[in-house]
């Protein structure tokens, strides 16, 4: 320690000044002190934001030496495949093999003398590598659409079949040939609704029967979801329905489609599936017996509309996909239960390692639960997260981390790129993210021992609250971190997720999963029935909860989100979930701003008229409901107009009982005379001077008119006889019926089913510099869309090809 002395200084003899105060000389070449108030403005931002490149260098590195970058490649390879899957045309392939090396070259020149840049060329080649896996999945699938409805008696091997709540079946066939007439580019595989057979047909059947066949729908309305993008990659070529009963084929005398090996396994895996659902059933009738087939099988559609609305209505749908919860309650209550069983044999417990053995059962049981469960993409997820998480146990690593999440994800994309816009691999992963960051964020928390906490009477009501605490903080996170995907996918909200769960998560832990693994371990032996009962009780008391919480309302409606929210909004979760510093909170930071600003920036505005893909619906949208030109729109289309654009009241048409002048005969060739031409011009045009305005009024199978508030009129015909009158009393002409000239004489915009083949679904706007048009397909260049280029007239692909003949009905 320095010693501190003291010095009387006194003044020298003769000198009468007092004693002076010494302040030290200021250097040579020292410039006076600056307050940091005093610095310019420009000084301080500089150097505030210099600061904070200095911390945020110092917290990236963090994460790069805990390995947290590595957890970005899934995010990478997922944006590569999503890309090339938006694109409006498909990427070279040449071009893309040759940026992937020369940006591993690069990498391999970076080394690691240079982290930064290595990471950056390394995020490149993983983007690279999504496109050129998307591609793969692209020229793997090679999916042939049918290219437009059509009538035809079909003749197809039973590959899948599940049946719904009204006795329908509905069969995935693997077609064998078509008659008339006979398909030029037949489907390979399709789906087809069967009513009034006496007992559904055996997977492997071989049957015929006249179809109505369908090309997958495309978008509802612009930038909703493309089903026919899904088909393409589930083989699926066209949808439809059987008139009348299908026949059952002699598969000694009728045609055989040439089937691999992978393919004949797979169907005994489906003739199991299906025999399993079959047994439940017959042991839980209605919607009990439903619901428990869909927990080990997944089919969900015996389950009645009423019961799913609501589930999904309360935030209880999830309980039905084989999803991580299912999968990790089998595992677990397996894993457990073998586990306690070995222990209670003392040689085996002391000579082996009881815990391994217990992981390798687990993961038996949980694959022959993938197996059986119909390879969604939520149940290969979960069993790929569960085999990791149970063969680290062999390894004494640990179970649950983010590095698991990661390679479930990085293998999933791999193999099925088209999965990362789809609803249930951003959900589940979004969901597995949070909660197994919100665990390790648990488990590195501060923990004070409390020793109240630890007295034996105490004990009990610790671990009742600590279950019911956990499943709160596991549905809270799961619900807040699937939120943005259910808004983007669904447009909506459920507003009592959190209490419906709550009260059911204890009934599916320790009564339906129990039950129903030691049901399916004892059907073998025909002694399963009594545990299905007690599974059934089980969920007999879920659908009540679902019912009753569903009750109280609280599904809210949120529309459309811009495009620009929900991929800023996601880049902020994955940094919030995937970053362990302080840099994770600039995630936070992100989904608060854009979300802040989707509330104060103004809304879009609305289209003022929406047309179908096909043409036959056609609504006016007013400021709180929608006026459409039928009495029952389909519920398919309909409902995801009316969720979309927040519009849950539908206005039906004002039949009109004349006059109808149908043309004679339903020969939609036949035209009408002059004077039916005159009539009818006449009552398209009374109707919609005298009838509300953004109202239908329609003359059953003719036409339907509507006054638009801005005094422009819309006509829908579903005859091409009243094509002539149509366009001259309309402003836009909407038909279903594909016509080879796409404009009218007088000038109105005509739409028709030719037309919209091309373009999809439509949304119209009346602005002051004109019509706005807004196209579901700009270009139909993509493999998932190029069935709607086909010409059967000539057996190719155009892009053009429609006359601009006018038409004036004469």
């Amino acid at each position: 320690m320095q010693k501190l002395t003291t010095v009387e200084l006194r003044p020298q003899a003769g000198v009468g000044l007092a004693d002076p105060v010494a302040f030290p000389a200021p250097a040579v070449g020292s410039r006076p002190a600056t307050t940091q108030s005093a610095m310019p403005l420009h000084h301080r931002l500089t150097t505030a934001v210099a600061q904070l490149l200095r911390a945020g260098g110092r917290l990236l590195s963090e994460e790069a030496d805990h390995g947290r970058l590595l957890l970005f490649s899934p995010v990478f390879l997922g944006a590569g495949a999503a890309y090339w899957f938006l694109a409006a045309t498909d990427f070279p392939l040449l071009p893309s093999l040759l940026c992937l090396s020369v940006l591993m070259l690069a990498v391999l020149v970076a080394g690691r003398s240079r982290p930064a840049l290595r990471a950056t060329l390394m995020a490149l080649a993983l983007v690279v590598c999504g496109m050129l896996c998307a591609q793969l999945e692209s020229w793997r699938a090679s999916t042939v659409i049918l290219d437009s409805s059509v009538t035809t008696t079909v003749t197809g091997r039973v590959e899948r079949r599940e049946g719904d709540d009204r006795g329908r079946w509905r069969y995935v066939l693997a077609v064998t040939g078509t008659e008339a007439p006979q398909v030029k580019r037949p489907p390979r595989r399709i789906t087809v609704i069967a009513r009034g057979a006496d007992a559904p047909f055996e997977i492997g059947d071989i049957i015929t029967g006249r179809a109505r066949l369908t090309p997958p729908a495309g978008p509802a309305l612009p930038a909703l979801n493309d089903f026919s993008f899904g088909a393409y990659f589930d083989g699926i070529g066209a949808n439809g329905f059987f008139y009348g009963a299908p026949e059952k084929v002699d598969s000694q005398t009728g045609p055989q489609p040439a089937r691999s090996t992978s393919e004949a396994l797979l169907e005994w895996l489906y003739q199991l599936r299906s025999g399993i659902g079959d047994r439940i059933r017959s042991i839980l009738p209605g919607d009990t017996g439903a619901f428990a087939a869909a927990l080990v099988t997944d089919e969900r559609r015996a389950i009645s509309k009423e019961t799913t609305e609501a589930l999904r209505q309360s935030g209880l749908a999830h309980i039905v996909a084989i999803s991580g919860l299912n999968m990790a309650l089998s595992a677990g209550i397996f894993f457990v239960g073998f586990r306690m069983l070995l222990s209670l044999v003392p040689g085996v417990a002391q000579a082996y390692p009881t815990k391994k053995i217990a992981a390798a059962g687990a993961l038996v049981a949980v694959t022959a639960y993938f197996l059986i469960s119909g390879f969604g993409v939520s149940a290969e997820r979960a069993f790929i997260m569960m085999a990791i998480m149970l063969i680290a146990v062999f390894f004494d690593r640990p179970s649950i981390s983010l590095r698991n999440v990661v390679l479930s994800a990085l293998i999933i994309i791999a193999i099925s790129p088209s999965e990362v816009l789809g609803p249930s691999f951003q959900m589940s992963f979004a969901a597995t993210l949070a909660l197994v960051s919100g665990y390790q964020l648990w488990k590195d928390r501060r923990v004070r021992e409390n020793a109240l906490l630890k007295l034996p009477v105490l004990r009990p009501v610790v671990a009742v609250a600590g279950f019911f605490g956990g499943v709160f903080l596991t549905s809270l996170i799961g619900g807040f971190s699937t939120a943005l995907f259910a808004v983007e996918h669904f447009h909506r909200l459920t507003a009592y997720g959190l209490p419906a769960n709550l009260a059911t998560m204890p009934i599916i832990s320790f009564i339906v999963m129990p039950a129903g693994l030691l049901a399916m371990l004892l059907m073998p032996f025909g002694l399963d029935a009594p545990l299905w009962k007690v599974v059934g009780f089980g969920l007999d008391l879920v659908i009540a909860v679902a019912k009753t919480v569903s009750g109280w309302g609280g599904d809210i409606g949120l529309g459309r989100l811009p495009a620009w929210y929900f991929a800023v909004a996601v880049a902020g979760f994955l940094l919030l979930t995937l970053l362990r510093t302080r840099l994770r909170h600039v995630g936070t930071s992100i989904i608060a701003v854009s979300t802040l600003s989707l509330l104060l920036l103004p809304v879009p505005r609305p289209p003022d008229l929406v047309i179908s893909e096909d043409g036959s619906l056609v609504a006016v949208v007013e400021a709180a409901a929608m006026a459409s030109n039928r009495e029952r729109p389909p519920d398919f289309i309909f409902d995801q107009w009316q969720r979309a654009l927040v519009l849950p009241r539908h206005d039906p048409p004002r039949m009109l009982d004349g006059p109808a002048i149908p043309p004679e005969g339903e020969d939609r060739r036949v035209r009408l005379s002059r004077d039916q031409q005159n009539e009818a011009r006449s009552a398209m045009r009374a109707a919609a001077a005298g009838a509300d305005a953004n109202r239908f009024s329609c003359v059953k199978k003719a036409w339907c008119t509507s006054r638009l508030g801005n005094g422009q009129v819309v006509t829908v015909i579903e005859n091409a006889a009243y094509l002539g009158p149509a366009c001259d009393a309309a402003n836009i002409v909407v038909t279903s019926v594909r016509l080879r000239f796409n404009s009218c004489r007088s000038g109105a915009t005509l739409f028709t089913g030719e037309t919209l083949r091309r373009t999809g679904s439509i949304e119209l706007r009346f602005t002051d510099a004109g019509l706005e048009v807004a196209t579901a397909f700009d270009a139909l260049s993509r493999p998932w869309m190029r069935h709607r280029a086909y010409d059967w007239r000539s057996n190719s692909f155009t892009e053009t090809g429609l006359a601009n003949v006018s038409d004036s009905g004469e």
